[in-house]
């Protein structure tokens, strides 16, 4: 039942439970108050506060997120977070992952959780594109111990591709892409060679590229621009989506 009341933009699945239990959700005219209780979104009227619950479109976003957003849904401290650069949109969306609140680019928000599980998992090995300017000018040892993979939390990496692509006497700008997600990663990998980031941004996601999107702002994803995030392969069908 919290499934289904997420996927209708109702609430977050901890909040359907708290719905549940106040009994403010009822499926064919009976109250439901166990959270186990089961029911078809097609088959059955489900209502909510005694209105009928109707499957909500999905929508999928990509939004160039500048810095000093954060990507929480709420945040105790009061700053900016990204779906404030969206609520035009009618729909509840989610950020897909995290970009720190210091870190810019690419950042799709959906209301959508199995494409954001997907892209998240690091089974479906999504590739994340990043361009980092770092201090200093690491060396080819140090490039490859990325490539090879590092430990970061008693867990080794998995290898990163790196491409230098300017070198100034102090700082140097790199592209990384990596397909795991952990907190801080890039700038936590670059730190650990001795090369501490100084400006980073998300360029891709698989083949989906952030492009001249201007920072900000949001487009809508076509089915194609879906399709280039798994290389073509999709994990699920995609309903209702303009080619």
């Amino acid at each position: 039942m919290q499934k289904i009341l997420a996927r209708a933009g109702i609430s977050s699945r901890r909040r359907a439970e708290e719905y549940i239990r106040q009994g403010r959700i009822a499926v064919n005219g009976k109250t439901v108050t166990e959270l186990g209780a089961k029911a078809d979104p097609v088959a059955d009227r489900i209502t909510f506060d005694g209105k009928p619950i109707v499957a909500e479109e999905k929508i999928y976003i990509l939004l160039n997120k500048p810095t000093g957003y954060v990507t929480t849904l709420s945040d105790p401290q009061g700053r900016p977070k990204v779906t404030d650069l969206v609520a035009d949109i009618p729909q509840r969306v989610f950020p897909v992952g995290r970009l720190d609140y210091d870190t810019e680019g690419a950042l799709l928000l959906t209301n959508d959780g199995a494409l954001g599980n997907c892209i998240i998992h690091p089974s479906y090995e999504v590739n994340k594109t990043y361009v980092a300017t770092v201090n200093g000018r690491p060396r080819d040892e140090q490039i490859r111990q990325l490539e090879k993979g590092i430990i970061l939390d008693g867990q080794k990496t998995w290898p990163a591709r790196i491409r230098i692509m300017a070198e100034k006497k102090n700082e140097t700008t790199v592209e990384l892409i990596i397909h795991e997600g952990k907190k801080r990663q890039v700038r936590r990998m670059l730190a650990a060679i001795g090369h501490p980031v100084k400006t980073l941004k998300r360029t891709a996601y698989g083949g989906l590229k952030l492009g001249s999107l201007p920072s900000g702002t949001y487009r809508r994803l076509t089915l194609k621009e879906l399709k280039n995030i798994f290389s073509g392969k999709i994990p699920f069908t995609f309903k209702k989506i303009p080619d």
